[in-house]
This record gives C-alpha cells, structure tokens and sequence, in this order.
C-alpha cells in the first residue's frame, strides 16, 4: 500500500495515447477492448490491486481510481472493463487460489462479476441461481442479466444461492471456459458499446467446492464490505473521467470554433461561457467527493460509508449532466462522431442504471441517515 503509484500511472499515460485513444472509436463500434487491456497487463497495471507477493503492484484503491478516471477520459469501455476486473480481482486477491492471484499480477488474467439476475434485477445481493452438490462437484445454474466483459473475461466472481446455509449468497471463482456457460445475446446498446456486457447462462456448469470464494453464506458480507467500496468508487472515477472529456472537448470546440464575419469564438459568447464554467464546477464537485470518499476509507471515517454510497450517485448526476451540456455547448457539431462528445454523452447514461442504479442508491442513503436496515 505504500508503494509510489507514480511510474504505472505514467506508463498508463502512455497506453491511453498510444493504444486505447486509437481504438476508442472501433470500441464504441463494440469491439472489446482487447488491445487495450493487453497493454495494460503488459504494463503490470491488471495487477494494481495485487500483492506483491504474487508479483502485483500492491497499490490500493486511490491509485485504481486515478487510472480508471484516466482511462476513462479516453474510452469509457475501456474504463469501465478495467473498473469490473478490479472489483473480481480484489475478492480473488482476498480469497482465491494463489495461481490465479499470480496470473491477475502478470497481466495474463482479466476477471470480471457475475452478480446481476433476470430475476432479482438490480437487487445484485439476492441471485436466483442455484449452487447444488453433484457426485463431488458444485452444480451452478443461472440466468445472470448483465456481466461486463461477458465472454472476453478469463473467469468470473460469480454469485448463488448458498449451498447449505440459510444466507442470501455465495460467491464462486467460475472459469469462463467452464462447459454449459454460454452468452444467450451480444451486447447491443446505446452507450459503453465495446464492455461487452451482456447475459449469461449457466446450465449445469460444475466446479469444485474449492472454487467457493470466503465462506459458504458469505456473498452478502463480501459484497458489502470489499465489493461495494471499490465498485461504488472506481464506478465514479470513470464517470468522472468520461465527463472530463466532455469538459476538454467542449473546451477544446468553443476556443477554436470561429464567427469568421465578426472575428470571434464561441468562447466569446457568454451564455457558452457560463455552461462550459458549469461544467467545470460540476466535474470539481464530483471529483472533491471522490477525494474525500477515499480519504474517509483510508482513514477509517465515521461516515465512510455515507460516502461510498453517495459517491457513484454523484458521479452518475454529474456525468449526464455535463455530457448533456456538452451537447448544447458543441451544437451541431457534438452529433458529429469525429467531435467525440455524442460518444461521451452515450457512454455518461450507463451510470444511472448500472447496479446499484441511482434511485437505489438514494433510496440506501435514505435509509442510511433514518437510522433504518438497508436490506
């Protein structure tokens, strides 16, 4: 944890210029991000979150945060596949097997959560599916909703009805090779076109009872206590990030956009002006309650747990919102696919309805600050 986060998160800099800025387009067009998460394995920074006894950076979750914001503001894909294979890897890290551990710090392994069911919805900590004993093995069956990095990831944290206990949910280290998982329907929607986040299905898919993660029961603990935090922060952070290229590239527009008859900018208008200010002091606000979200985690806050379930509500408001006056500010032009803008307001709208959506969130902060039971 006291590592300096420095050298990685300028070899990032690098990768973002490099690799994802020249395929964020074809990554909207919905091809996976494969060029980009290689190259950031290659670079050690899959393994951010990983011991160094495994051969991981042994960084934390303020140092995840500044690459996914800043990977975001190239491609939101990209961002948002490295967000859901941090929040994998920190429970294999906390409770797998040591050569997935390893392999997740060589860049060799992208993991990604399985939580969400048909069923049950954005209700992420009850799953439907089962987990059966079967001649020594662990029989899963599933209807999973939506699981970024849906048949590219390696393996997935996967979530069930508990085996034998009277709990909410297990957790599972499944292998995406696994016979009888399968993707029912491509991924095909309006924004983060290339996370592949798509349904699937597991019919009589068999594991070992090794492949539990932390105690039989014990999902809901996991979740809530190691997921949510670095689900809910690292969430924000690409959010945050996708509405910072929103703000630059609005920038960017208005100082160069001219009225050739009057000799003038758009940045000369006024009204321009005060949206793009607007802009900066939403972005500014999202990212001080971030700062401030990871402070109250590092040192153990009162209200750490206020934060972190405010923290993506924030950032969801904030995203749309800046993107949308991004549209306004650009005009015409933010249709444009050269511009970049209409991408980022596309990619800015997931982050109300990816669970935990935002009306939920203020629903559990509600509840937080009544002094009433969550779940």
């Amino acid at each position: 944890m006291h590592n300096d986060p420095g050298p990685l998160l300028q070899r990032a800099r690098r990768i973002r210029e490099e690799v994802i800025v020249p395929h964020a387009c074809d990554v909207d067009r919905g091809v996976f991000p494969r060029a980009g998460m290689r190259a950031l394995g290659a670079a050690g920074l899959l393994g951010l979150l990983s011991a160094e006894e495994v051969g991981g950076a042994g960084l934390g979750l303020r140092a995840a945060a500044e690459l996914v914001e800043l990977i975001a503001g190239a491609c939101g894909s990209t961002a948002m596949v490295l967000c859901m294979h941090y929040c994998g890897a920190v429970v294999i890290e906390r409770h797998g097997p040591r050569a997935v551990r390893a392999a997740i710090a060589a860049g060799d392994h992208i993991t990604t959560l399985a939580f969400s069911e048909a069923g049950s919805r954005s209700h992420f900590w009850a799953p439907l599916g089962t987990a059966r004993a079967v001649g020594g093995k662990i029989r899963l069956d599933a209807d999973k909703s939506w699981s970024t990095s849906a048949g590219e990831a390696d393996s997935y944290v996967w979530s069930s009805q508990p085996l034998a206990v009277q709990e909410l949910s297990t957790l599972w280290l499944v292998p995406a090779t696994a016979p009888g998982l399968t993707i029912p329907r491509p991924f095909d929607g309006l924004g983060l076109r290339g996370n592949s986040s798509a349904p699937i299905r597991a019919e009589n898919v068999l594991v070992d009872e090794s492949a539990m993660l932390g105690p039989d029961g014990g999902g809901l603990d996991i979740m809530m206590a190691t997921i949510l935090p670095h689900f809910q922060v690292l969430s924000a952070a690409c959010y945050i990030g996708i509405a910072g290229a929103a703000v630059a590239g609005s920038i960017a527009h208005t100082t160069r956009t001219r009225f050739s008859h009057i000799d003038s900018t758009l940045a000369d208008l006024p009204t321009i002006r005060a949206f793009v200010a607007r802009c900066i002091v939403k972005r500014d606000m999202a990212r001080a309650l971030l700062a401030d979200t990871l402070a109250a985690l590092e040192t153990g806050h009162a209200d750490a747990q206020l934060r972190v379930l405010e923290v993506k509500a924030a950032a969801a408001e904030v995203a749309t919102e800046v993107t949308d006056l991004a549209m306004r500010i650009c005009g015409g032009a933010a249709y444009r696919k050269d511009v970049g803008i209409e991408r980022h307001f596309r990619d800015a709208h997931a982050a109300t309805v990816m669970s935990p959506t935002t009306d939920l969130l203020y629903d559990f902060i509600g509840k937080h600050v009544c002094g009433l039971p969550m779940l």
